[in-house]
């Protein structure tokens, strides 16, 4: 069992299914499907823990009942907690329009940016997963990466984020003008980096590295829900890095879990994964 620490949002998702497409101008019938706990903290987190690891989450919620409930639902999947600050002021949920094919559509609140400590008390940790931007992130990481294996999603607005894997998806890499997919990872994640995952949806996934790529497919499944797929899998390539498996085995680990999410109507992974990891005896 690894003890991870988990940086990333812990959000309410509201859930809003369409009746068709979003278009510009069209007018749509929609379903309210209520709320869920998801974000990156929570659908990260859930699977490592059914995994069997520790996973403390850092993040915040606001100081009002909906806070309560997301930290009452995410101790009862066994997250640990007790690093979870509480913001001034309401939590304001996330607002998921899911379409007819299982694509989404996530409307994002404003909310206040997470402050972090320089470097962490905590020496024990064996992994840190990063999904969000904070307020002294680039330190903590930098004073953390010399303890313990740091996985990270590639920030929206290309900041230092020091880390041994790097992942993205081939969408958000795509809006960028890419030429050399390692070297453009290596000035985003420095030169500790051991991989850079693009995750390519039906496609599977390719991972580079200083000398060669590596290219895993996707497990085939029938897309209930793409909510949470790329949590997952970095839930299961995270599994596979502490476990020591090799690097095209963690991917592989990786698309499986996604699986599980996408033949899911859930933002946190589905109880199919669960059972994947502790079957019954």
């Amino acid at each position: 069992m690894a003890h991870i620490l988990t940086i990333a949002n812990l959000n309410c998702d509201r859930i809003f299914r369409l009746s068709r497409p979003l278009q510009t101008g069209a007018r749509i019938h929609y379903e309210d499907l209520g709320k869920r706990i998801g974000g990156g903290a929570a659908n990260t987190g859930t699977a490592l823990a059914w995994a069997g690891h520790q996973v403390q989450l850092l993040s915040q919620v606001g100081e009002d009942d909906l806070g309560d409930w997301l930290i009452e639902q995410a101790s009862g999947l066994g997250l640990d907690c007790s690093q979870l600050h509480r913001h001034p002021g309401p939590t304001q949920p996330l607002q998921l329009l899911m379409e007819p094919d299982g694509e989404r559509t996530i409307l994002r609140p404003n909310r206040p940016r997470l402050m972090l400590p320089a470097k962490l008390n905590d020496t024990n940790l064996d992994a840190i997963y990063v999904n969000l931007m904070a307020e002294g992130l680039h330190q903590l990481l930098h004073h953390a990466i010399e303890h313990c294996t740091v996985i990270a999603q590639l920030p929206k607005d290309l900041s230092l984020r020091p880390s041994h894997y790097l992942i993205t998806s081939e969408d958000d890499l795509a809006q960028h003008a890419v030429d050399d997919p390692w070297q453009f990872a290596i000035g985003i994640a420095g030169p500790q980096l051991k991989a850079f995952i693009v995750t390519q949806g039906e496609n599977g996934s390719i991972a580079y590295t200083h000398n060669s790529s590596v290219q895993v497919s996707a497990v085939d499944t029938k897309v209930v829900d793409t909510t949470g797929a790329g949590d997952a899998y970095a839930a299961g390539l995270l599994d596979g890095v502490v476990r020591n498996l090799s690097l095209e085995q963690a991917m592989e680990q990786g698309a499986l879990w996604a699986s599980y999410a996408l033949r899911s109507d859930s933002s946190i992974p589905s109880t199919q994964l669960k059972m994947h990891l502790r079957p019954p005896r």
